[in-house]
C-alpha cells in the first residue's frame, strides 16, 4: 500500500478536484472540497443509519443510484438539525456546484460534517462558489486536508492493481461508530466497473472496514461512504478489483482508528473460533468499545481480566463458554493458561508500542472478524469537553 502521488496518478487525473476557503469558519482554512469525474462514471454509496441523519445525507440518498460522478464536501458545519432550511441550503449547494463542473445536480453528492445545529453561512460559500472556475487543478491530498475537522493529518491511500489503480481519502476521529464515523470516506478508481457490481463489492468492504471501526461508540448523523469508477482503464477482473478496493478502505480504517480525538495506539481486534461473522464482530466491538479495555491499553497496565469481561458481557450470544475461550496480547496467550510474570512482562511491552494486537478465539467454529479501536485517554475528554468553545 502506498500513498497517493499528485498528477501523475492516473485516478487523479480522471477525477478533478477544487478544494478552497468558502468562509465555513473565518479562520481562511479550506474548507470546501469538490471531486467530480468524467460522465459515464459509475458508483455506490452506503450513508448513516441514524435516524437524525443531516439534509446532506438525505439529499445524498436520492442522487442518482449508481451514477454519481462527483461530490461536494463543506467541512467544520455538519448541516444537522437545522430543519427545511438546511435542506434548502444543501440543495443549493449542490446546484450550483453541478451548474459550474456541467453536471446533473443528482449526479453529485453533499456532505458535510462538523458542529450540529448551525446553519451553513451562506453569504460566504456563495461567494466562493460564484468565483469557482472549471476544470481545477488541485490534489487527491488537498481534498483530503480540506474535508478535516479534528483530524490530526489527512488520511490518503492508494493501491495499483493489475492495469487500474484505487485511490481513497477519508476524514475521522470522533463520533466514530458507523452503523452503515464523524466519518466520510470517498474511494476513487480507473477501472471499469458496472454499478451493479460495484455495490456489491463495496458493501461487502464497508461491511468489514468502516462498519468494523469505533473511536467512542457513537454514530455520526453524516457518515457517507462513496465510491466512484471511472472506467478509463477499461474493464478488469472483479475480484482482484475487490481486493484492492478492501485494502484500501482497511487502510483509510486504521488511519481513522489511529488518529483518534486523543488517541496514542491503534487497537486491532481480532476474533477467531466464531459460530458466525455477525458472532465474531460482535464480540470484537465488544472488546473495542470497552472503556476499560481502551484505558488499560493507554496505561500498559496488562490487565487481560478486561477482555474476559468485554466478551462475557455479549449476553446475546449464549454459546459463548468459558472454557472455549483463549485470549492473546500480541501473540503470548493470557488466557486460559495462567499468564506468568515474564509473560506479562512482554504484553506490558506489547501495549506499550504503536498498536495492539489482541486475538480472542471463541472455540465454536471457523468464522473470523478484525475489528480495529483506539485508546481512550485525556485527550479525547479534553476535545469533546470544549468542542463548541
Amino acid at each position: 500500500m502506498s500513498w497517493c502521488g499528485r498528477s501523475e496518478v492516473s485516478v487523479a487525473r480522471d477525477f478533478r478536484v477544487h478544494c478552497g476557503a468558502a468562509g465555513v469558519l473565518p479562520d481562511g482554512r479550506d474548507d470546501l472540497a469538490v471531486v467530480v469525474g468524467p460522465p459515464g462514471t459509475t458508483s455506490a454509496l452506503v450513508t448513516t443509519r441514524s435516524r437524525t441523519a443531516g439534509p446532506c445525507v438525505v439529499l445524498s440518498r436520492q442522487a442518482r443510484a449508481g451514477a454519481v460522478r462527483g461530490f461536494v464536501v463543506l467541512a467544520r458545519n455538519a448541516n444537522v438539525a437545522t430543519g427545511e432550511q438546511g435542506l434548502r441550503d444543501a440543495v443549493e449547494v449542490r446546484g450550483s456546484v453541478a451548474r459550474v463542473v456541467g453536471a446533473d445536480p443528482d449526479e453529485l453528492v453533499v456532505c458535510s460534517t462538523g458542529m450540529i445545529g448551525r446553519r451553513y453561512p451562506m453569504a460566504s460559500i456563495r461567494a466562493h462558489l460564484s468565483a469557482l472556475t472549471w476544470p481545477p487543478s488541485d490534489s487527491i491530498e488537498a481534498a483530503a486536508a480540506a474535508i478535516m475537522t479534528t483530524d490530526t493529518r489527512p488520511k490518503v491511500r492508494s493501491v495499483p492493481g493489475a492495469g487500474f489503480e484505487v485511490t481513497g481519502i477519508a476524514k475521522g476521529v470522533g463520533m466514530i461508530e458507523p452503523d452503515m464515523a464523524t466519518m466520510l470516506s470517498f474511494v476513487m478508481t480507473d477501472a471499469q466497473v458496472p454499478a451493479h457490481v460495484l455495490d456489491a463489492a463495496f458493501r461487502r468492504v464497508v461491511e468489514r472496514t468502516y462498519n468494523s471501526v469505533s473511536v467512542d461508540t457513537d454514530t455520526s448523523t453524516s457518515d457517507t461512504a462513496l465510491v466512484m469508477a471511472s472506467g478509463t482503464a477499461g474493464p478488469v477482473d472483479n475480484d482482484a478489483f475487490e481486493r484492492a478496493l478492501a485494502e484500501v478502505c482497511t487502510g483509510l480504517v486504521r488511519d481513522i482508528a489511529s488518529d483518534g480525538e486523543g488517541a496514542g495506539t491503534l487497537i486491532t481486534c481480532t476474533v477467531t473460533g466464531a459460530g458466525s461473522p455477525g458472532q465474531a464482530r460482535t464480540v470484537g466491538k465488544s472488546v473495542i468499545n470497552s472503556p476499560l479495555v481502551k484505558t488499560m491499553v493507554h496505561g500498559a497496565d496488562p490487565n487481560w481480566g478486561r477482555v474476559v469481561m468485554a466478551v462475557g458481557k455479549c449476553v446475546n450470544e449464549p454459546d459463548l463458554a468459558p472454557e472455549r475461550l483463549r485470549i492473546s496480547f500480541g501473540g503470548d496467550e493470557v488466557f486460559p493458561r495462567a499468564a506468568d510474570r515474564d509473560t506479562l512482562a512482554l504484553v506490558e511491552q506489547h501495549l506499550r508500542g504503536d498498536e495492539v494486537l489482541l486475538e480472542v478465539d471463541l472455540g465454536l467454529g471457523e468464522e473470523s472478524w478484525t475489528v480495529y479501536g483506539c485508546d481512550l485517554t485525556e485527550g479525547y475528554v479534553r476535545s469533546n469537553s470544549d468542542y463548541t468553545t
